[in-house]
């Protein structure tokens, strides 16, 4: 039986409609009180939204647990506030602010300038829809003290804890909306509109520069179809393309244009299965065999190419070597270089990177964790080129500190030109690489939880007993266990990890025989249980079963006895297309 009634929800009502003066949230909460929904407005009100180190995040809706008007004034002001009390050094310099076509952006945007504003903090605005790795470029290009990017996705060079909790805390302190938060703002001494004129025209050329430093001899690549999936890359990537001479370009003309709507695909994100579908279609019907995808804030790319008359698509690990491999080719072998990758992208980049002499360094999921220890090892000297992680993300510091998808499909370009020039497809190109450093094979699924408190349970099982003492799963040997919510790994030689330790996450890893690694960990922002599973192999073949069994031991060792509701794929797909079909 519910606790909760209307009286003890009232006074967050009440705080709520004078709060708020947005008149769709504020008739949601209406709505919701005058029909009595009490568990839903429990829901909607009780919690507050949670400032973490990837920022806001959360579903567009009316109260405080929700991404809305309201919300993110709070946020913005408490970010403000921080800035000027803490940092005021470097408050005079400004704070860019861009979004891209979704549903609110642009509003939400604007009412996030006024809380800097109102500290006579500086706003480099963009004002009109932005491709996301503009904003981490422009905090660099313009010395600014912060970039803040409306969008689905959390991105860049991040604040890292404490600062997380002390911009949380400034949050708490200035949840009352500001005299102007919510005006209309206008072009001033402290709202500069014409940021993005600015900054595009400088992005592009350093976008075009280094690819163009990346070759030494720059030629277009082959015919290619590209997508935005109706997002802002098709602002920005086409007429980049022509400005530089690659005129074979054909847009796919029904996701051409930005719409939040998305009425193509049903979901859209280019590492979901179906996602280039029309974009397929396109290029059959135009006889054109390379497609060049970004998702809809263009800070990632997907890559497809027809091979013997069927169409593959690329995993993030394939273009993460690919491009990775192009570039070492490009190096100053006199220099200090470092790359980097994530714990659970794949361990291919290692291994090419010491066969280079480049020192490679493994980072915590998210760019977040990847452009800050790039920054540092700059500061130490090295040059740090590039880095990436398995979901389509990639880095090239010389443009900016953030995954972005344009830079990274003109020097998948510049690179696929050169392969074509030495008879190579970008597909040849990968067989090489296997060929060379063993058939890396992944399978990267999850497991939907219907709860945290059954995920704990899983955990909470996995690390029953003696669980730093088992020596086998399924039909392997563990090798290795790294635990980085308890602070264990057995491969060191004090048992601590050298990454850092978060005792709020849920994640394990584990080095099995047959040269396998995986890695398993509760999602913090979706209720699932990802597993990221590679092996390297002498044979496709011989990795692919590898892989399956990896996920076929997880599966009747761990979820099955310890949280046995949790469904799963009965079909595993590798990364090289194989389908395995469980019982």
């Amino acid at each position: 039986m519910s606790t909760l009634s209307e009286e003890s929800l009232s006074p967050l009502i009440l705080q709520w409609l004078e709060w708020d003066q947005d008149p769709t949230t504020r008739a949601e909460i209406e709505n919701l009180r005058d029909s009595n929904s009490v568990e839903e407005l429990g829901q909607r009100l009780q919690q507050r939204i949670q400032f973490g180190t990837a920022g806001l995040r959360g579903r567009m809706a009316a109260g405080f647990s929700c991404m809305n008007s309201l919300t993110v004034i709070q946020a913005s002001q408490g970010l403000a506030k921080y800035i000027r009390n803490y940092h005021s050094d470097v408050a005079s310099n400004g704070v860019v602010i861009g979004h891209d076509a979704r549903h609110n952006s642009g509003k939400f945007a604007s009412l996030a300038a006024n809380a800097f504003i109102a500290q006579r903090i500086p706003v480099w605005f963009y004002g009109q829809p932005a491709i996301t790795p503009t904003v981490p470029f422009g905090v660099t290009h313009l010395h600014a003290a912060a970039g803040i990017m409306i969008t689905a996705s959390h991105n860049g060079a991040q604040i890292n804890t404490p600062m997380d909790a002390e911009i949380a805390q400034s949050i708490e302190e200035n949840l009352a909306p500001w005299p102007d938060a919510w005006k209309d703002t206008q072009a001033s001494e402290y709202f500069r509109t014409d940021a993005y004129q600015r900054i595009l025209p400088r992005y592009k050329e350093a976008v075009w520069q280094y690819a163009k430093s990346t070759v030494s001899e720059w030629k277009p690549p082959r015919p290619f179809i590209y997508t935005p999936l109706h997002g802002v890359g098709g602002l920005v990537f086409p007429e980049l393309c022509r400005s530089v001479g690659i005129n074979n370009i054909i847009t796919v003309a029904e996701q051409a244009e930005p719409n939040p709507d998305f009425p193509t695909v049903t979901f859209p994100n280019p590492e979901e299965t179906g996602s280039l579908d029309l974009t397929m279609k396109t290029a059959d019907k135009e006889g054109i065999t390379l497609i060049v995808a970004h998702d809809p804030d263009a800070d990632r790319l997907a890559v497809a190419e027809k091979v013997d008359g069927s169409w593959f698509t690329y995993s993030g690990n394939h273009i993460g070597v690919l491009i990775a491999s192009h570039l070492f080719e490009s190096l100053d072998n006199g220099s200090r270089t470092a790359v980097l990758g994530s714990t659970v992208s794949t361990g291919m980049l290692e291994k090419m990177a010491v066969a280079k002499g480049i020192h490679f360094e493994e980072a915590l999921t998210g760019f977040k964790w990847m452009a800050n220890i790039a920054q540092n090892l700059e500061g130490e000297g090295y040059k740090v080129p590039f880095a990436f992680e398995e979901a389509l993300g990639y880095m090239l510091p010389d443009v900016c500190y953030d995954k972005d998808g344009v830079t990274a499909a003109m020097v998948f370009l510049a690179a696929e030109a050169k392969w074509r020039a030495q008879g190579l497809t970008a597909f040849a190109k990968l067989q090489s690489l296997f060929s060379e450093f063993g058939h890396h094979e992944t399978l990267n699924t999850y497991f939907r939880s219907p709860s945290p408190e059954l995920t704990m349970t899983l955990f909470r099982g996995i690390r029953g007993g003696s669980f730093k003492a088992t020596k086998s799963l399924g039909k392997f040997s563990i090798l290795r266990w790294r635990d980085m919510t308890e602070g264990y790994d057995s491969g060191t030689a004090d048992n601590k990890p050298t990454l850092p330790v978060d005792k709020g996450s849920q994640m394990l890893t584990l080095w099995l025989d047959r040269d396998v690694r995986f890695t398993f960990r509760a999602s913090g922002t979706e209720p699932k249980v990802k597993i990221y599973i590679e092996s390297c192999c002498a044979s496709r073949e011989q990795a692919v079963s590898a892989v399956c069994d990896t996920f076929q031991a997880v599966l009747e060792e761990w979820v099955r006895p310890f949280a046995p509701s949790m469904t799963y794929s009965k079909q595993l797909v590798t990364s090289s297309g194989h389908i395995s079909t469980l019982q």
